[in-house]
């Protein structure tokens, strides 16, 4: 596509940065202009005119050499490169110098470079938009395109170098190490799932992990999900107390349910936190009494999870390029500080796809879900089917491991928490099959802390999941008829589970 109009561009801003910088050391000796180049993102592209380009890469060669960065080290290392002609000679050069009065204003006049640049960097990746949406051969699904479209330009504005000042980066750890010993260990640092003994191994969901959870079908992982992202978006523990790590404060929670639509969610979530057996109520088996009571619990639930900052995305399919997009959009809009994915096998990859094998394609998956998570630094958790080498192995107890972890091993390797989530109860062998309630949550890997196994409460009859020593003290201290009854097997194989 032919554009006539010339790019923005300001070449007498550019001179006056180049004409500041060897002012600035000429002058006092130091190189402050050229470090305000750099910590402002200042690079050769920035310019648009090629001398002035060709003499700040070299001027870049200098300050990593540590050599002076005057005028007569400038010309020597482009004579040496043989490229002094090509910026103009020496008197283009000295020109820098003198048509720059003084480099107390060399800050307004990067500023002018930088925002050129910007327009020229969106004029440019806006033409290649451009470009596709004509291409419908090579790009058919103008969904694909939109995905592009929304990651070129929202890189533009989080593009960075990627590193931190050693300094800093020491001054960050040292804090939050000395708030660790103020707070006599009653504070973590990442988000609290509402499990008092799972946050206690974690010391939270932190920034920029990628959080596995994985289990075989119908063992209640969608239901842990849900439960963490409720605990998470209300500041509530599953026992309804305010979270105490930051004072039950709500973080907004974006799920995306590839499984399930979202009626179904918002029916399992309201269900749930009203404590309702919906098996018991759609066969009209509670007292009048009961349903009162009922009623009262699903007319506080759904007030509360309305106000909740929970937003669903509940498209089939999705290319895990147009899921990043899609999170990249709601982390600006609505500061989302939790992702849930359900589940990766459901995600698929355009990419990975052309090149055969579920394998890689699983594997380009998971390697963007971590990226995903370092880009956008908030926590992911996204859930896994295991294969069946825990039920064929000869394990009478059937405990899976990492290695199970379905379709690639990538998943493992790019993980920074893994949990493998039982119910010992559907093991006949297990010595802990007796008990309904018990469900282990093993964090068989966990990057930065502890691992090991937690045991907590799951009851099927609300698909909850409460801490083990509370929710049993306050199950003991009900009457018999309180306890609802076992569901049957057709409830249990509710996809619901």
């Amino acid at each position: 596509m032919q554009d006539l109009k010339t790019p923005p561009h300001n070449i007498e801003a550019e001179r006056a940065v180049l004409g500041s910088i060897l002012l600035d050391t000429t002058g006092r000796g130091d190189e402050r202009i050229m470090d305000l180049c750099l910590t402002s993102g200042i690079t050769p592209e920035t310019f648009y005119d090629p001398r002035n380009k060709t003499i700040f890469s070299t001027m870049l060669l200098l300050n990593r050499l540590g050599k002076p960065l005057d005028a007569l080290m400038l010309i020597e290392n482009l004579r040496v490169d043989s490229k002094i002609d090509s910026v103009g000679g020496v008197a283009y050069i000295q020109s820098l110098i003198d048509q720059t009065p003084t480099s107390a204003h060399a800050e307004h006049y990067i500023e002018i470079i930088r925002s050129k640049h910007l327009r020229r960097v969106m004029i440019e990746r806006a033409t290649k938009v451009v470009e596709k949406c004509y291409d419908e051969g090579e790009w058919p699904d103008s969904q694909a395109v939109l995905g592009e479209a929304e990651k070129a330009f929202l890189e533009i504005g989080v593009k960075g170098d990627g590193t931190m000042a050693w300094d800093a980066a020491v001054n960050q750890s040292f804090n939050r190490l000395n708030a660790m010993f103020a707070s006599n260990g009653s504070t973590f640092e990442g988000l609290s799932t509402g499990l008092t003994h799972l946050d206690e191994k974690l010391q939270g969901l932190k920034k920029s992990e990628m959080i596995v959870i994985a289990a075989r079908p119908s063992v209640g992982k969608t239901s842990l999900a849900m439960n963490i992202a409720e605990s998470c978006a209300l500041g509530l523990n599953m026992n309804n107390v305010p979270v105490k790590c930051d004072g039950g404060k709500r973080h907004p929670v974006m799920i995306f349910s590839l499984e399930m639509p979202v009626e179904a969610l918002t029916n399992r979530m309201v269900a749930g936190r009203a404590q309702i057996n919906t098996w018991r109520l759609n066969r009209n088996l509670c007292a009048k009494a009961e349903k009162n009571q009922l009623m009262q619990n699903l007319f506080i639930a759904a007030g509360e999870l309305k106000e909740a900052p929970i937003y669903v995305d509940d498209s089939a399919g999705l290319d895990i390029m147009d899921l990043r997009a899609r999170a990249r959009r709601a982390k600006k809009q609505y500061g989302i500080e939790l992702i849930v994915i359900d589940y990766l096998q459901l995600c698929t990859c355009r990419e990975a796809a052309r090149q055969g094998g579920r394998q890689i394609e699983v594997g380009m998956i998971s390697q963007q879900i971590k990226a995903m998570a370092k880009e956008l630094k908030i926590p992911v958790i996204v859930l896994s089917q295991l294969s069946r080498a825990n039920e064929q192995r000869g394990d009478k107890f059937e405990r899976p491991k990492l290695s199970d972890l379905r379709d690639s091993g990538a998943i493992e390797q790019d993980a920074d928490v893994v949990f493998l989530l039982r119910r010992p109860s559907r093991t006949p062998s297990d010595p802990d099959s007796g008990d309904e309630r018990l469900a282990i949550i093993d964090v068989a890997k966990n990057r930065n802390g502890e691992t090991g196994e937690v045991q907590v409460n799951f009851v099927r009859e609300y698909t909850r999941f409460f801490d083990r020593e509370i929710h049993s003290d306050a199950i003991t201290n009900q009457t018999s008829s309180e306890i609802p009854p076992e569901p049957n097997e057709e409830y249990l194989q509710d996809p619901m589970f």
